[in-house]
C-alpha cells in the first residue's frame, strides 16, 4: 500500500486512536497533538520518497532513447533504479521495515515533546504505533474496493478524475474509516 498525501491524516488519526486506547499510555496534550506530530513525520517521509521518484524519472527521461531502443519495460526499470537509489536517499522500500522505522521516529518525537507518557517499555509503545500502520495498510484495499463499488453503483455517473469524483471518494472513504473506528 502506497499512501497518497491526503491519507497521511487518516494514518495519523489511527495512530492517535490506538495510542489513546492503549491502557498503559496517557496523552497529556490530547489526541489532536498526536495526530499533528505524526502527520508531520509521515509527510516528511513521503516527501523524501517523492523526491527520489522525481530523480528516478529524470534518469529515465535522460535515457529515454536508449530505453526505447532496448524495448525495456519502463515500470520495471523505474523500480530497479528506485531500489538501487533508495538507501542513499533515506527511503526504505520494504513496507514493514518502513513502518518499523516510522514507528521509532514517531515514538521518539512524541516522547521528546511530552505528548505521551507510558508505564511500559518503549518497544510496547512502538508496537502500538507499528500495528496502527499495519491495520491501516491491511484495510486499505478493502476500503478502496468498497468505495469504488459505491461510486460505480450510484444512480448518477461521476467521471473518474473529476473534482466531483475526488470529493465523493474522500467523503465515502472517511465514512468507511469512521465505521471501522479508524478516524
Amino acid at each position: 500500500m502506497r499512501l497518497k498525501p491526503q491519507q497521511t491524516g487518516y494514518v495519523a488519526s489511527k495512530v492517535a486512536i490506538d495510542l489513546a486506547n492503549a491502557p498503559f499510555i496517557r496523552l497529556p496534550k490530547g489526541k489532536d497533538a498526536i495526530v499533528e506530530a505524526v502527520k508531520v513525520i509521515i509527510d516528511e517521509n513521503l516527501k523524501n520518497e517523492r523526491a527520489l521518484d522525481e530523480k528516478v524519472y529524470a534518469i529515465i527521461d535522460e535515457n529515454y532513447d536508449e530505453i526505447e531502443f532496448q524495448h525495456a519495460d519502463e515500470r520495471q526499470l523505474f523500480f530497479m533504479i528506485k531500489k538501487k537509489m533508495a538507501a542513499e536517499h533515506g527511503v526504505i522500500m520494504n513496507y514493514d521495515d518502513r513502518y518499523n522505522d516510522l514507528s521509532h521516529k514517531i515514538l521518539d518525537e512524541l516522547y521528546e515533546n511530552y505528548l505521551v507518557e507510558y508505564e511500559a517499555n518503549d518497544n510496547q509503545v512502538k508496537n502500538v504505533i507499528f500495528k496502527a500502520f499495519r491495520d491501516f495498510a491491511d484495510s486499505f484495499d478493502e476500503i478502496d474496493d468498497i468505495v469504488y463499488g459505491k461510486i460505480r453503483n450510484m444512480e448518477r455517473e461521476v467521471i473518474p478524475g473529476s473534482q466531483d469524483y475526488e470529493l465523493l471518494y474522500e467523503r465515502l472513504y472517511e465514512e468507511e474509516l469512521r465505521k471501522r473506528g479508524m478516524l
